[in-house]
């Protein structure tokens, strides 16, 4: 089944690509949320869900939840895309949403891979579809980002092939499927399984956005566009956090288990060192939520690393986090719109600007930062919970610590945005409240999130968080 949607959705890409007005690439891009739309009622309402599709792609739990967030959070991207780029000319118009459509086809593979080399050559496609969107500006910095994201990013992962190849000459098994692979690691070389998963997790933290990759991801979304920046933060994020998660499963029966736990731990706390420093000290604002994730991304690793009802919440917060960073990132790109920029220390008075659009980022920053209602919340205080029954307490009183710096630097930056007397030029007739309506949506989301889980998502992610 996946294989004639793959074919579908690159044919859509392709004649994106030669599009001669904007209109044809609405209309291709309307047709391809529309495909995406038929694959997600066959994969849930006609039987697709839990099968094997060919040979290398299985509809499997953890698939199909972020399969489910990456349809949602594309067409919002997709949509505030049209608006973001109103003024471009049409040869860099096309080339972008062609690249963003392949890009989530690409990252869609991901989800689905059942075999290990398929992730990895998904992941790296991902690279090339992003690279041309970090270009789009065709500016000395974005050709800067530009190589630089190929070259860390092609680096990073044939260190996970390294990791790849290593793996499978542990398991002493020609197969290269998770499933079969699992089955046989437990008798693997411990030596062989722990140089294989270090390499594995530093060569996918490019895209995680976990140290110590993670440069390459800030500078990303600093160079995309904001609307796709919010797709590679959440999106592509995801898809990193997936091909680590299945990894990581893969040794829960291993006699390095433990040993891997500390490890997730060690990245889990200096990314969140990451994210906690640099969040004072950069000056613009898609760097500041970029950090933002580095340190989010850093909670997730932290969860995976203490175990126990800590898995779950990982997972919960990866859930969440992708709903309110897609949101803060669209409402960014409004930002930009009204005062042509992203510098920090220049915006201000957004409140009396536009109210919706400042509603939306007080709100996103009170969902970011965990508080109630925010579902962060929930998965935050169960990995805290989880860290002081482990009698971890170095690492709760630094998570804590942490966190307070998170805190500050993140109201701090963002009060500013709305009170600070503004000394930017303004551009008031360029403001769309619909699109800063639009991404309160996603927020209204997850905080209800916070409040409610439904049944269904919590048996989901039981099913994924059992080792």
């Amino acid at each position: 089944m996946i294989y004639i949607f793959f074919a579908i959705w690159i044919l859509i890409a392709a004649a994106t690509f030669i599009a001669r007005s904007r209109r044809t690439v609405h209309i291709m891009c309307g047709l391809y949320l529309a495909t995406h739309l038929a694959f997600a009622v066959k994969l849930l309402a006609l039987g697709g869900y839990l099968t094997t599709s060919g040979e290398f792609f299985t509809f499997d739990q953890a698939g199909t939840l972020f399969y489910i967030l990456l349809a949602v959070v594309s067409t919002y991207v997709i949509v505030h895309s049209v608006e973001y780029l109103k003024d471009d000319k049409i040869e860099n118009y096309r080339v972008y949403f062609s690249l963003l459509l392949l890009l989530i086809t690409a990252i869609t593979g991901v989800y689905f891979a059942n075999n290990i080399a398929i992730t990895w050559i998904l992941l790296e496609t991902t690279t090339l579809c992003g690279a041309g969107i970090l270009y789009h500006r065709h500016s000395k910095d974005t050709l800067e980002a530009t190589w630089k994201y190929l070259f860390v990013c092609s680096t990073g992962i044939a260190i996970a092939y390294l990791g790849i190849l290593l793996l499978c000459a542990a398991a002493s098994n020609g197969s290269l499927r998770y499933d079969e692979i699992a089955t046989i690691l437990a008798n693997g070389n411990p030596l062989y399984l722990k140089a294989a998963f270090l390499l594995i997790l530093t060569g996918y933290s490019c895209k995680m956005e976990i140290f110590p990759l993670y440069t390459i991801g800030v500078d990303a979304n600093f160079a995309a566009p904001a609307p796709a920046a919010g797709l590679i933060s959440t999106g592509l994020v995801n898809a990193g956090f997936l091909a680590i998660f299945r990894v990581y499963k893969l040794f829960a029966h291993t006699a390095v288990f433990e040993w891997i736990q500390h490890v997730m731990l060690i990245i889990g706390v200096l990314s969140l060192c990451v994210g906690a420093l640099f969040l004072r000290r950069t000056n613009n604002y898609k760097r500041f939520l970029s950090y933002s994730t580095v340190e989010n991304m850093g909670i997730a690793a932290i969860g995976l690393g203490i175990g126990g009802i800590g898995v779950w919440a990982a997972i919960f917060h990866v859930v969440c986090h992708t709903f309110i960073k897609s949101s803060l990132f669209l409402q960014i790109a409004v930002v930009r719109h009204v005062y042509n920029g992203y510098r920090i220390n220049r915006l201000g008075d957004y409140i009396n600007i536009n109210k919706v659009g400042a509603i939306g980022i007080m709100v996103g920053m009170v969902a970011v930062l965990a508080f109630p209602p925010s579902p962060l919340f929930v998965s935050e205080l169960m990995i805290l919970t989880q860290t002081f029954a482990g009698g971890h307490w170095w690492l709760a009183i630094a998570m804590l610590l942490l966190l307070c710096i998170v805190i500050y630097s993140i109201c701090y930056r963002l009060i500013k945005l709305c009170y600070q007397p503004n000394q930017d030029e303004l551009h008031t007739s360029n403001i769309n409240r619909r699109l800063s309506y639009s991404a309160l949506s996603l927020l209204i989301l997850a905080i209800i999130l916070g409040f409610w889980q439904p049944e269904p998502l919590k048996e989901i992610i039981d099913t994924i968080a059992t080792l």
